[in-house]
């Protein structure tokens, strides 16, 4: 196949990732909402895990296709560009504000199980027990955001749920999941040849233009609260996405298989390690991040990808 042709897929698979995880999530919030489940559980669950939804389909469809740099490349370099790209983006818009608790447990633990991961990858595997134990601490993880939600219902507003008739909830619910699916196909194979026409690593490829295309979400999110004056969402989303990767995406694909962990990422684990540390570093003095924070993340994104080139 040509080169513009395998981008055309690249393009197609992101373009059905990004709408397939939102018809997804409507869909199944309906199904759930009609199920008598309550709206914050559901989005604590179905909503909160639908931004992490491309990255999941992209590394669970890496693994089974044997292109595991992909992966991990996508996990990790998603939340790299997270906080240095889209939070930095964000934050030139307008300062981010950042909560207490923000500061004081959910960047910290996003730090920490990043230590985690790289621990756990220094054997060059993440194995399925190391998935399980990725779960363990999700399940904590959910726990904690339950315990909050419930103490602060004022800082966290219920996203409302739309009322769709038992036929289109079903056709969004499945749709979106057929659309998911294929487009993870898609950004895995035309990605793979991508990097193999260009002489690249799919490593590169999964940091990059991978983690670019399954962070649209994320993106798209954070920018529009941040245009919208909501930088309150804008944070939450950047970090809750970041522990989200880790715990239940990397946790459920090497649960499914063992995922191989090239030596190569330990520096990019420590740099998503650095991007934790700039972003504490920055809310901490005035419990937000302002431009010039902003701009030092953005360059250090640009020196990050001038170390990977």
């Amino acid at each position: 196949m040509t080169l513009v042709l395998q981008f055309l897929i690249l393009t197609v698979g992101f373009v059905l990732l990004v709408k397939g995880s939102d018809f997804f999530v409507i869909g199944a919030s309906g199904i759930a909402k009609k199920s008598g489940i309550p709206e914050l559980v559901i989005g604590l669950t179905i909503v909160a895990m639908g931004t992490s939804a491309p990255e999941a389909a992209v590394s669970i469809a890496g693994v089974l296709r044997g292109s595991a740099d992909i992966s991990v490349g996508n996990i990790i370099g998603s939340n790299i560009m997270n906080i240095l790209l889209i939070l930095g983006l964000s934050c030139t818009i307008l300062p981010v504000a950042v909560s207490k608790s923000t500061i004081r447990y959910e960047i910290p633990f996003a730090a920490f199980i990043t230590v985690v991961l790289l621990l756990m990858g220094l054997d060059g595997i993440i194995g399925r027990i190391d998935g399980v134990i990725l779960w363990g601490l999700f399940i904590l993880y959910f726990v904690y955001l339950f315990y909050m939600v419930k103490k602060n219902p004022e800082d966290h507003q219920e996203e409302e749920i739309r009322e769709l008739s038992a036929f289109k909830t079903a056709l969004l619910t499945v749709g979106g999941l057929a659309m998911v699916v294929l487009g993870s196909r898609f950004a895995v194979d035309s990605a793979s040849e991508i990097a193999r026409f260009f002489g690249m690593s799919e490593r590169f490829i999964g940091l990059t233009v991978v983690a670019l295309g399954t962070s649209l979400p994320e993106l798209f999110t954070s920018i529009q609260a941040a245009r919208h004056g909501s930088t309150d969402i804008a944070i939450g989303n950047i970090v809750g996405s970041n522990v989200f990767n880790i715990l239940f995406v990397l946790g459920t694909s090497s649960i499914i298989l063992s995922i191989p962990f090239a030596p190569e990422f330990i520096f990019d684990s420590y740099v998503a390690l650095g991007a934790c540390a700039l972003l504490f570093v920055c809310a901490l003095p005035k419990k937000a991040v302002g431009r010039i924070s902003g701009i030092l993340m953005l360059l250090s994104y640009a020196v990050y990808f001038a170390c990977i080139v």
